[in-house]
C-alpha cells in the first residue's frame, strides 16, 4: 500500500480494494517504524487520522467520491492546526496549539483528506538543509549521512521514503523546489497569492507561498487542485479562477517553447547535472517541445537582493513572539526588557537569530534607502527579465539546484555557501512566479532535479509538461534502498 501515489490511492479507494481507515493504519505503523531515522515527524496525529479515516469512508459509502476523500497526508508544520502543536520547528513555538485551522488545512480537510501528522521543517522555514530545527536535523533517505533540502525536508523526507503519498509543504526562496530535487520528488510552488497564506505561520510575508510535494505530477495537480483559491481572510489572496489541473496533463507538447536561460550554465553549475538537464531538454524535445536560448541578464543579482528583503519581513514578522501572548517565556524575568529579551533569545536558534539581525540592520534609519529599497528595485528588474522571456516561450527550464545534496553539518560554519545553493529558485519568488521541480536523473547516488518556470497562474503548463515527461521517463519511480 505505501508504494501507492495519490492518483492510485484515489482509485483503489473508489473501487472498494480497501478503505481509508486500513491504509491509515498501515502507514501510521509504518511512521512509527521507520522515522526514528530520518526525524521527518515533529507530531503525529494517529487519533486524529483515524478519526478523519473513518468519517472518509462513511462518506464514500454515502456516494460521495473526490481524488481526496480519504487520501492520507501530513501538513508542513507551520500551518495552524487547530488543537494541535504548531511549532515551526522553533522552541518559541514548542507549547503552541493553534486556537484554529489555516485556510489549506480546512479546505484539505474539507475535500476529505486524512492528516497523519507535522512534519518537520527549518527553523520558521529559514534554512536550505534542514538543520536548523529545534527538534533536530531531517535525513535524506537516499543517503542518511546527506540533508533532505529546506525548509520543508521534513515533508520531502516522509513522501520519498513512502511514509505518506504526498504533504504540504511551503516556498519562501525554494523551500519547495529545493526538497524536492534533493529527494526525487515532484514539487511545486504556486504563483504568489493562488494558495492562501492564511493560518501559514510568516517568514517573509512577500514571499512566501504554500505548495504540494508528492512523487509525481499527477498526484501534485490532485494535491493543489484541493489547496488553491481566492482566501477572504487572506488580503494576498488573488481572487482568480481555479482550473482542474488534472483535466490539463495529457495536453501534447507539439510546438511547446521552451526557454533555457545562459546565465544558469555557469562555473558554479556541477558539470554532471548540466548533463542531466541537458538528457531532459533532449527528452522533451522528442515530445515536440522547440528549445531557445534566452537571456536573464539580472539574475546575479537575485540572491544578494532575496537575503535583505526575506530578513528585513522576517524582522518585522518575528517582532510579535515576545514572550507575552504565546510561545516560550523566560522564566522570572526582572522587567519587560528582561522578557523580550531572554523570551526571544532563548526561543530562537542561531540562523532565526541571524536574519532578525540582518532585517533589522536593513531596515534601520540610514540604511533602508541603500538596501531594502535598492533590493526591492533589484526584484523589479527581475520581474521584468521575466517578462520579456516570456513574450518569446511559453515556459523556462534549468536546473533546480548546482549541486546535489550535501553532507550533514557541511555548510553549517559558512551559511553564505548554503546561500548560494537557492541561485537558481529565489527568482521565482521575488517576482512571485510559479515554479515546478521534477526529477532528472542521480549524480553519486543522489537525486538531481530539472526546474520548470511559467508565467503567472499557469500552474496547469507546469504540471502538463512535467507529466509528459514523466510518461516517458522512470526517474520518479525509484524508490531510495531500505524504503
Amino acid at each position: 500500500m505505501h508504494q501507492m501515489t495519490l492518483a492510485e490511492i484515489a482509485r483503489g479507494l473508489a473501487d472498494k480494494k480497501f478503505s481509508s481507515e486500513e491504509l491509515t493504519k498501515v502507514l501510521l505503523a509504518r511512521i512509527t517504524q521507520l522515522d526514528p531515522q530520518l526525524n521527518s515527524f515533529i507530531s503525529l496525529t494517529e487519533e486524529l487520522a483515524l478519526e478523519q479515516a473513518k468519517a472518509a469512508d462513511a462518506r464514500r459509502a454515502n456516494g460521495e467520491s473526490g481524488a481526496l476523500l480519504g487520501a492520507p497526508i501530513a501538513h508542513k508544520d507551520l500551518f495552524c492546526t487547530q488543537g494541535i502543536r504548531t511549532s515551526c520547528g522553533s522552541k518559541m513555538l514548542d507549547n503552541f496549539k493553534a486556537p484554529y485551522d489555516a485556510t489549506v488545512v480546512a479546505k484539505l480537510a474539507a475535500a476529505g483528506a486524512v492528516t497523519l501528522g507535522k512534519t518537520n521543517m527549518d527553523e520558521f522555514a529559514m534554512g536550505s538543509a534542514n538543520e536548523s530545527s529545534w527538534y533536530g536535523a531531517v535525513k535524506n533517505p537516499w543517503n542518511l549521512e546527506h540533508v533532505p533540502g529546506g525548509s520543508s525536508g521534513g515533508s520531502a523526507a516522509a513522501v520519498a521514503a513512502r511514509l505518506l503519498p504526498a504533504a504540504t509543504a511551503t516556498d519562501t526562496g525554494g523551500s519547495i523546489r529545493q526538497p524536492a530535487a534533493f529527494t526525487n520528488l515532484t514539487g511545486l510552488k504556486p504563483t504568489y497569492g493562488r494558495v492562501s497564506r492564511w493560518g501559514m505561520i510568516a517568514y517573509a510575508s512577500s514571499l512566501d507561498q504554500g505548495g504540494p510535494l508528492a512523487r509525481t505530477a499527477e498526484d501534485c495537480a490532485i494535491l493543489l487542485q484541493g489547496m488553491a483559491g481566492f482566501d477572504q481572510n487572506d488580503s494576498t489572496s488573488i481572487d482568480e479562477p481555479v482550473p482542474d489541473y488534472s483535466a490539463s496533463l495529457n495536453t501534447s507538447l507539439q510546438g511547446l517553447r521552451i526557454g533555457v536561460p545562459k546565465e544558469y550554465f555557469s562555473a558554479g553549475l556541477d558539470p554532471r547535472i548540466a548533463e542531466l538537464i541537458q538528457n531532459s531538454i533532449k527528452e522533451l524535445q522528442k515530445l515536440g517541445a522547440v528549445i531557445k536560448e534566452i537571456s536573464l541578464p539580472n539574475m546575479q543579482h537575485a540572491i544578494p537582493a532575496y537575503y535583505v528583503i526575506a530578513p528585513a519581513e522576517a524582522s518585522s514578522n518575528l517582532s510579535r513572539f515576545d514572550g507575552v501572548r504565546f510561545g516560550h517565556r523566560c522564566e522570572n524575568p526582572e522587567n519587560l526588557i528582561d522578557l523580550y529579551k531572554r523570551s526571544r533569545g532563548e526561543g530562537f536558534g542561531p540562523e532565526v537569530q541571524r536574519r532578525i539581525m540582518v532585517g533589522a540592520y536593513a531596515l534601520s534609519a540610514g540604511y533602508y534607502d541603500a538596501y531594502y529599497l535598492k533590493a526591492q528595485k533589484i526584484r523589479r528588474l527581475v520581474k521584468n527579465d521575466f517578462m520579456a522571456a516570456f513574450s518569446e516561450v511559453d515556459i523556462i527550464l534549468g536546473p533546480t539546484t548546482p549541486n546535489p545534496a550535501w553532507k550533514l553539518g557541511a555548510k553549517n560554519s559558512d551559511p553564505v555557501a548554503a546561500y548560494l545553493e537557492d541561485v537558481y529558485t529565489i527568482t521565482a519568488n521575488l517576482a512571485g512566479l510559479p515554479g515546478l521541480s521534477m526529477p532528472a536523473g542521480f549524480v553519486d547516488g543522489l537525486p538531481v532535479g530539472v526546474q520548470l518556470l511559467a508565467p503567472y497562474f499557469q500552474e496547469g503548463r507546469l504540471l502538463n509538461v512535467a507529466h509528459q515527461y514523466q510518461l516517458n521517463t522512470d526517474w520518479h519511480t525509484r524508490t531510495p534502498t531500505g524504503f
